[in-house]
């Protein structure tokens, strides 16, 4: 009995500490020095939040550019015991878990390929990110997708192909991580340009 004392107290201490006060703390901090990164790094237009900067958008109509495939899903309407395919879901954020011998999987990315068009295809064309979140798309992403745009949009591709550049940004720091396209701001920036 008279170790139950000293262990509850660490218990109940620790719990404040580590649950309740630090926590506090670094929110409070956040909100501070970045308010925009501690609120989500939410976008608005015109009064409204459309998104977020770090999460990707389920866009399909021919006039945007398209995200990479989404492996998130939620549950199915019509049967609460299994899973449906809902793109971008950020409630549900994860891989799928279909491993290379997976037909599912082969058979989604022949169909992805597919629709992509002629090889070479870049891997983000045809395959999840393990979030199933993403919000960029590699450059040679955004140039397959350059024709299509400009021509649903009725727009010349040397101006799609300047807004995609405009939309890339390089590796972190310079060294980490690759180029990458933000396919939530370009596709807002070719809605503002109409």
């Amino acid at each position: 009995m008279s170790i139950l004392r000293p262990a509850a107290t660490v218990v109940v201490g620790f719990t404040f500490l580590l649950g309740l006060a630090a926590p506090a703390v670094m929110t409070t901090v956040a909100g501070a020095v970045m308010p925009r990164q501690a609120g989500g790094s939410l976008i608005e237009r015109d009064g409204h939040v459309i998104g977020s900067a770090l999460i990707g958008q389920n866009f399909t109509a021919e006039r945007y550019f398209h995200p990479r495939p989404s492996a998130t899903s939620a549950a199915d309407p019509q049967d609460s015991s299994k899973t449906a395919d809902a793109p971008y879901n950020a409630a549900a954020s994860a891989a799928s878990q279909r491993g290379p011998a997976s037909q599912v999987l082969l058979d989604a990315v022949k169909e992805r390929m597919a629709e992509a068009g002629p090889a070479p295809v870049p891997a983000d064309a045809v395959t999840a990110s393990g979030s199933g979140l993403d919000p960029d798309i590699s450059p040679e992403n955004a140039a397959r997708q350059v024709a299509r745009v400009a021509q649903a949009r009725g727009i010349p591709e040397e101006r799609v192909r300047a807004m995609v550049e405009a939309a890339t940004s390089g590796p972190s720091l310079g060294i980490l991580g690759v180029s990458r396209v933000d396919v939530l701001r370009l596709n807002l920036a070719l809605d503002e340009a109409r």
